[in-house]
């Protein structure tokens, strides 16, 4: 098939007006009207994802994180990002990110996080103004699809059958648990030995705003929200004593463990939206920080 259609799927179920000002997405290397067979997902394109993807002969690169991420004057071996892209290139492997369009979107990496979490009543922490599509189901699996789907059915006769789109998201427990119980919940839901945290392990917690990766822009607006704990990827130190002295449990969980797990049900749901393609996430990236 062309590489447009496949474009064209992932910039229905992720919109890139939902990415952020500052960002790179959408199909940033290769040419739409190229046939592909194989497609590779990953978080982010590095030496190993490129020889992987070379090695493996796929015809393009589902990216969370944008490659190139910002503009350069020059594309040089002298540097990793030139020779990653000198060697994508050279083996015309298209390269396409969502990475914050995916961020937000219907049934993107925080709505993910949160329905790992078993969230209800999950909303956008920001909210936007782009109305939700159906068709932002597209490929998911049919207990999923059915499952989010709810989110369209009016609750009573106020109530519009497209919930809007937003950054962030923001759910509620059926019932409070402890913010110790939280942090080991997330371990568990994200495989992760350890993490870091800001916060009382006794404090009550019902209501969990979501930022996947770097967010710590959310402590605000989850504070606002009134949240009671914020899951994020990371945050700088000074986000930290924020959080702290507004009363905000603060979980960082690490910018790897909170996204990389979307390119594997990217991947799954790709394969099922085109079955005549050959799709994986890559075996080869991991994560650039260990706990030592």
């Amino acid at each position: 098939m062309k590489l447009q259609t496949l474009v064209e799927f992932l910039e229905k179920i992720f919109p890139l007006e939902l990415a952020e000002s500052w960002d790179n997405v959408g199909l940033l290397i290769g040419d739409r009207r190229r046939e592909i067979k194989r497609v590779l997902a990953c978080l982010t394109i590095d030496r190993a994802v490129v020889d992987e993807a070379v090695a493996t002969g796929v015809d393009c690169v589902v990216s969370h994180h944008p490659f190139p991420f910002r503009a350069a004057k020059r594309w040089t071996f002298d540097t990793t990002d030139g020779e990653i892209l000198s060697k994508l290139m050279a083996a015309k492997i298209a390269v396409y990110s969502p990475h914050t369009a995916h961020d937000s979107a219907f049934f993107g990496i925080n709505r993910q996080l949160a329905a790992g979490l078993g969230l209800r009543d999950v909303r956008p922490l920001i909210p936007g103004t782009i109305p939700a599509s159906r068709e932002a189901l597209d490929g998911l699996e049919p207990s999923v699809a059915d499952e989010v789907a709810q989110d369209f059915v009016p609750q009573d006769a106020k109530t519009s059958n497209a919930p809007l789109l937003g950054t962030g998201r923001i759910g509620r427990f059926e019932k409070p648990q402890t913010f110790a119980a939280l942090i080991e919940q997330i371990k568990d839901m994200l495989q992760i030995p350890a993490l870091l945290a800001v916060g009382d392990d006794r404090k009550p917690i019902r209501n969990v705003a979501i930022g996947c990766g770097a967010a710590d822009d959310f402590v605000g607006n989850a504070v606002d929200a009134g949240a009671d704990a914020l899951l994020l990827g990371e945050a700088r130190f000074h986000a930290c004593l924020e959080a702290r002295s507004r009363g905000l449990g603060l979980i960082l969980a690490g910018h790897y463990a909170t996204e990389r797990f979307a390119a594997c049900i990217l991947a799954d749901r790709i394969a099922r939206k085109f079955p005549e393609l050959s799709v994986k996430a890559s075996a080869k990236e991991s994560d650039p920080i260990r706990v030592v």
